[in-house]
């Protein structure tokens, strides 16, 4: 499991003070982007190969609000099962207290650029190998 923070800006709040519901989507983003690059490989890595990895499914559960200027810790973990779909669950917590603010996740698949699916075979064997390295094993479908 691999650890992101930030620290919301006054424009992703609403009047009072608390982070918007949408915003948690792209603090997940930022989660994945940065959990892909702290076990060897990059999204723009991926991209360059020609394969991409589009949200088919995410949900969150709002637990506790975050607000502006409070930094948070994003727990992310990669869930595979050697399959063309893969999951990342997320755990917002208050980087301070620990206390979790949300559980979110994101589920994906490899398409290429024409938005095909890709062989998990055909994938590059090195981003295969972080991959199988960095994941737990999932059940997911």
């Amino acid at each position: 499991m691999e650890k992101t923070t930030v620290r919301p800006r006054y424009a992703e709040t609403d009047q009072m003070g608390v982070v918007y519901h949408g915003n948690y989507f792209t603090y997940f983003e930022v989660a994945r982007s940065d959990y892909f690059r702290q076990v060897g490989f990059t999204y723009k890595s991926l991209e360059e190969l020609g394969v991409i990895m589009p949200v088919l499914e995410c949900g969150c559960k709002f637990l506790k609000p975050v607000f502006y200027d409070e930094t948070i810790a994003i727990k992310t973990k990669c869930l595979w099962n050697g399959k063309i779909k893969v999951i990342f669950e997320y755990e917002i917590q208050d980087q301070e207290t620990g206390q979790v603010l949300a559980n979110g996740f994101t589920k994906h698949t490899f398409v290429d650029k024409n938005l095909k699916p890709v062989r998990v075979k055909s994938l590059n064997p090195e981003f295969l190998k972080i991959l199988e390295e960095a994941s737990e094993v999932s059940t997911c479908d």
